[in-house]
């Protein structure tokens, strides 16, 4: 099975910047319906995506739809109301539109020209190449603010780019050019045809991995965040957005309950803090964990994620070797659209996030508590005076009825309440420990 190259590292094959020793270089995608951005980092041949932004509602259409709107509202003023309205009519603007685009890229001014014999209308106008400039530069500016964030999240600044790279049809608008020279500080890369060099790069590479003396190693990042479920719905985050393909991150995790012989694990992916907001990427039980208190097991679990973009989630428990595992290919039938919505839904909702993490968290950690503050307290009751067990007993019904509620500065001081009244209970169990671990042992010894 051959790789799969991403476009922006296509696009700086076909310009051959994989010959450079070091470098950075910046890939500004503007094609006919979306636009990104794409920062990359070359060490002697050597391919890593820094980052990515974009906006995929922002492409050469959204140009071609600014000189329509001209033009239609000039028609208003001369034909009726259904014949604008009419799609048929509207597709024949658009076009109209597109042809006068591409024209001002190379003359200084371009007809558009509107022809409907039925309805005796044949309409003729005049577009300068600066008017159609002052219409553009909105959405200019707005590719401009995604290589801002871009470069943000590559924690780069502008003149720390080293070569630009101009891919997608309309790139070939001089203004934009003009401004993407001025924005980087340097001319970018346009000298081959924009809508083939995604693909004369592609077979740069298809040469590479059928025995070509190239030497290039090619990387991209994750997109989102991949993580797991933990008890109470919160998400552990495993391999953070913008992660460097392939990669591997492992964490530890352990039993919740008494004697509990297996753990279900929920894959997600997104950026929320709650995994009933995140994507579901799957799921799978590891069985075989012996038999023993909660929190004593110890599960390591492995993500993996290979130059393909397959990851792999494999658990294993350390005592016994038992373990379980799923692949799955993390983008799988997500478009660029979805990644942007969950993204932006990640930034319009972090605070409610962050406080529905630490909830369900303090949850989870209070019933912890309870568990193991009624396990001591049966066990060493005799050695504590009654008003400190009526103390805990006391904390551990109100720990018990706060834990149903959603205040969570509330909760955090019926938390550390608890944690002050099991204090003593505390010191009785350590003491308790010394005893039998210096028990028979002469001074010596100790």
């Amino acid at each position: 099975m051959l790789r799969i190259v991403n476009e922006p590292t296509a696009a700086s094959l076909a310009y051959g910047l994989d010959k450079q020793k070091q470098g950075t270089v910046a890939v500004f995608d503007l094609g006919g319906g979306t636009f990104d951005v794409s920062i990359l980092s070359i060490e002697d041949g050597v391919f890593r995506v820094l980052s990515t932004h974009g906006d995929t509602h922002l492409g050469g259409d959204d140009f071609d739809r600014l000189l329509a709107q001209s033009a239609m509202e000039e028609l208003a003023r001369t034909i009726p109301a259904a014949t604008l309205r009419d799609k048929g009519f509207q597709q024949l603007l658009r076009l109209s539109a597109e042809r006068c685009k591409i024209e001002l890229s190379s003359a200084p001014e371009a007809a558009m020209l509107v022809s409907l014999p039925e309805s005796s209308l044949h309409w003729r106008s005049r577009f300068t190449r600066e008017a159609f400039e002052a219409l553009a530069e909105p959405l200019i500016e707005r590719t401009l603010d995604a290589c801002r964030k871009a470069l943000a999240d590559a924690r780069l600044e502008a003149g720390s780019i080293d070569e630009v790279v101009m891919v997608g049809g309309a790139t070939r608008m001089p203004l934009l050019r003009r401004r993407v020279e001025e924005f980087f500080g340097k001319r970018p890369h346009t000298e081959l045809n924009p809508d083939e060099v995604v693909a004369l790069g592609a077979a740069v590479q298809a040469h590479v991995l059928t025995g070509g003396t190239r030497d290039i190693l090619l990387m991209d990042v994750t997109p989102l965040s991949l993580g797991l479920e933990t008890m109470g719905g919160a998400v552990a985050k495993i391999i953070l957005r913008n992660s460097t393909i392939p990669c591997s991150a492992t964490e530890g995790f352990t039993t919740y309950v008494e004697n509990q012989t297996a753990i279900d694990f929920h894959v997600v992916q997104g950026e929320r803090e709650l995994a009933q907001d995140c994507r579901t990427l799957g799921r799978f039980r590891l069985r075989g964990i012996p038999a023993m208190p909660a929190g004593m097991a110890r599960v390591a679990v492995k993500f993996h994620i290979d130059a393909n973009g397959l990851l792999t989630v494999s658990a294993k428990e350390e005592s016994t070797g038992a373990a379980a595992r799923i692949e799955v290919k993390p983008m799988s039938g997500l478009t660029d659209l979805e990644v942007e919505r969950m993204l932006k839904a990640s930034y319009e909702h972090a605070r409610e996030d962050f406080d529905a993490s630490r909830l369900a968290n303090l949850r989870v950690e209070i019933g912890t508590m309870v568990r193991a503050t009624a396990s001591g307290l049966a066990q060493y009751r005799a050695e504590l005076d009654k008003e400190t067990v009526r103390d805990l007993e006391d904390s551990m019904a109100a720990a018990r009825a706060a834990s149903e509620q959603s205040d969570v500065h509330a909760l955090q001081k019926t938390r550390d309440a608890f944690e002050r009244a099991t204090l003593p209970l505390a010191a009785v169990m350590m003491d308790s420990v010394a005893k039998r671990a210096l028990s028979g042992k002469r001074l010596d010894e100790v």
